[in-house]
């Protein structure tokens, strides 16, 4: 099974309002299993970097000026994601820039089906508990001593870590059977030698003409048992 774990900075928190996408960081995942194969870009927003956003990410006005458009990078991007699952941390916020940068291109948005939440399932996993990227990978050990400021390819890393241990860790390719996350089903399989079984001929089970009379001489003896009173009666 092939999946993308993806992260995504932007200006701001919401498209609608005006807000765009910066930078996208994707990571392939084979089987649970990082490929080596990554897609990252830069993207010129045509507006500018509000402080607050900067100093999340760092990503300022005149490093974005040389950028290319989103639209210009979207036929690529797109061919790597193919039409495999796309896993993001809290993905309805990713997902939502993700098709709004493809609409003002005029592009057809990637399907809500095939969004995969890492917060929704963490809150499943451990309900109660922060389910920040941070305090997940404090809680699964995941180093982020690199981390200083967010950046899309090096939370995609990350996250991918995270997910692989969120739905099972790595031995979950050694699994027989379903693994169920939100609604996506993934399905692991093991090649095991099957034993040869002789075959028993089928064993008789009707009573012998012994038994049968023993039992009978059993129920005479028997006081008005009730199932002879509602023949009976």
């Amino acid at each position: 099974m092939r999946e993308i774990v993806f992260d995504t900075e932007t200006t701001g928190l919401n498209p609608a309002t005006g807000d765009r996408l910066v930078e996208i960081g994707c990571i392939e995942l084979i089987n649970r299993v990082e490929t080596g194969r990554s897609y990252h870009g830069y993207f010129n927003p045509q507006r500018a970097m509000p402080y607050e956003a900067e100093q999340v990410h760092g990503l300022s006005d005149r490093f974005l000026s040389d950028k290319p458009l989103f639209a210009d990078k979207a036929g690529e991007l797109l061919e790597f994601l193919g039409d495999s699952p796309l896993v993001a941390h809290n993905a309805g916020f990713d997902f939502g820039f993700l098709n709004a940068e493809l609409a003002l291109c005029g592009r057809d948005p990637v399907h809500l089906s095939r969004m995969i939440d890492t917060v929704a399932i963490a809150r499943k996993v451990h309900p109660g508990a922060k389910h920040s990227l941070d305090a997940l990978c404090t809680r699964y050990g995941i180093d982020r001593s690199h981390r200083v400021k967010h950046g899309a390819l090096l939370d995609a890393q990350l996250l991918a870590q995270l997910y692989v241990e969120l739905t099972g860790g790595r031995q979950i390719g050694l699994s027989i059977g379903e693994v169920v996350v939100e609604e996506t089903i993934i399905v692991a399989t093991t090649q095991m030698a099957v034993a040869a079984r002789t075959i028993r001929a089928i064993r008789p089970h009707h009573a012998s003409e012994e038994e049968l009379q023993r039992h009978k001489a059993f129920i005479e003896k028997l006081d008005a048992p009730l199932w002879l009173e509602g023949a009976l009666g």
